[in-house]
């Protein structure tokens, strides 16, 4: 691993610190988000804003293609400009779909046309993307989605439920995989589109969570028209289109946003227990180093992948690993700050609450990141299979039309 910068990313670094500096507010000494300081809905112009700022000033999008507003530039650029950022209190969670899922997906199957209509306001944040894949029977397996699509001459007519869509509720646009073939096996039985979410019949439900929030929601469309030319890949050949997005969506899915290993260090140095501060309890100092190496294990990880996307590779599925082990880390860190905190780990409110009541949420929330973008199972699956080599589950259900599987039946 060569962790040093070449001369053109160090120069690429300094262009990216000026215009953080320029346009953004550093971090404080306490843990806090877009979100914790704006609202969630309430958020998304001020965050349009800086997206704006962002695409102006060439940062919005590295990688695309020069004609679509980006700088055709090695993915390593975007990894050292997301490593500038996380310094700074910055929007997360509004765009990264649309540009980081969506926008990819549409440059390897869209037309000219629609990459010059949808990318360049993806880009500077006009217009919200979202991801229409869960349903409450196919999360996991996906290929075991029901949301059927119908041809109707030049349109497609669409009846089905999604659930667990991340923005749904501010989204102007989706993609949407639907089963437009239900004798064919579920993996070859799929088609894939784009649409409005304005779209009649398109019906968005707003999911409250345990930690109070409603980031996600559940999607009913019923008698909903697409236009074919909105189709993304051939009929039938869904699944192909969605693993485009999945790889996609793999890559970034390892970033952890939680309190971490020093918002856990900070808190150790600030409460004092019956015997002192408990930064000096000999079994606080074991915990934090359990915790320390599991972050400086994805710490390591991670560089493999910079160095790999420095020299031009393709990462592997290895990067399956940080969101495995972060998404389980982040949920143990916030279970033992509330031991720390012992009965003030009750109090909710941002004024009172240590770090702005950061572990009270993650506490509430993390179990959440061990299903989103993948389960810790299916994880451990790909780790087994395509990082070890080990030989992969028998599924008797892949060559079997899915009308005639049982999950196929409501």
């Amino acid at each position: 691993m060569d962790f040093t910068d070449t001369t053109e990313e160090a120069a690429f670094r300094a262009e990216a610190r000026a215009f953080l500096a320029a346009n953004a507010e550093p971090k404080g000494g306490t843990f806090e988000t877009w979100q914790s300081r704006f609202g969630d809905y309430e958020g998304l112009e001020q965050a349009k804003d800086f997206q704006r700022k962002k695409a102006e000033a060439g940062f919005a999008a590295l990688a695309w293609p020069v004609d679509w507003g980006g700088r055709a530039l090695s993915p390593i650029y975007q990894v050292i400009y997301a490593q500038e950022e996380t310094r700074y209190l910055v929007p997360r969670g509004y765009f990264e779909i649309g540009l980081g899922m969506c926008m990819p997906t549409l440059f390897t199957y869209g037309t000219e046309a629609q990459k010059r209509r949808y990318a360049p306001p993806a880009l500077r944040g006009d217009e919200v993307w979202c991801q229409l894949f869960s349903e409450p029977g196919a999360g996991s397996d996906l290929a075991g989605l029901r949301t059927r699509a119908v041809r109707d001459g030049d349109d497609w007519v669409i009846n089905g439920q999604k659930i667990w869509t991340s923005g749904a509720h501010w989204a102007d646009l989706g993609i949407l995989v639907t089963r437009s073939d239900p004798k064919t096996p579920k993996h070859k039985g799929l088609t894939f589109f784009f649409l409005s979410m304005k779209n009649p019949g398109i019906e968005t439900r707003r999911i409250k969570q345990i930690s109070g929030q409603s980031h996600f929601n559940e999607v009913y469309l019923t008698d909903v028209r697409i236009p074919d030319a909105q189709r993304l890949g051939a009929v039938g050949q869904g699944w192909g289109v969605a693993i485009t997005t999945l790889m996609n969506e793999r890559l970034t899915s390892g970033d952890y946003r939680g309190p971490d290993f020093d918002e856990i260090f900070s808190l150790a140095r600030a409460v004092r227990l019956d015997d002192g501060p408990a930064i000096k309890n000999p079994a606080v100092r074991e915990r934090l180093a359990d915790f320390y190496v599991k972050a400086q294990g994805v710490r390591w990880s991670r560089f493999r992948t910079m160095t790999a996307l420095s020299r031009g590779d393709t990462p592997g599925p290895e990067n399956s690993i940080g969101k495995l082990v972060n998404a389980a880390k982040g949920q143990e860190i916030a279970s033992y700050a509330m031991d720390l905190m012992d009965m003030g780990g009750m109090v909710m409110d941002r004024d009172w609450a240590p770090m702005r009541a950061a572990f009270q949420e993650s506490l509430l929330s993390s179990p959440g990141s061990r299903i989103a973008a993948g389960t810790d199972e299916i994880l451990r699956n790909i780790i087994a299979e395509r990082v070890l080599g080990l030989p992969p589950d028998v599924r008797v259900d892949r060559e079997l039309p899915f009308e005639d599987l049982p999950t196929s039946k409501r």
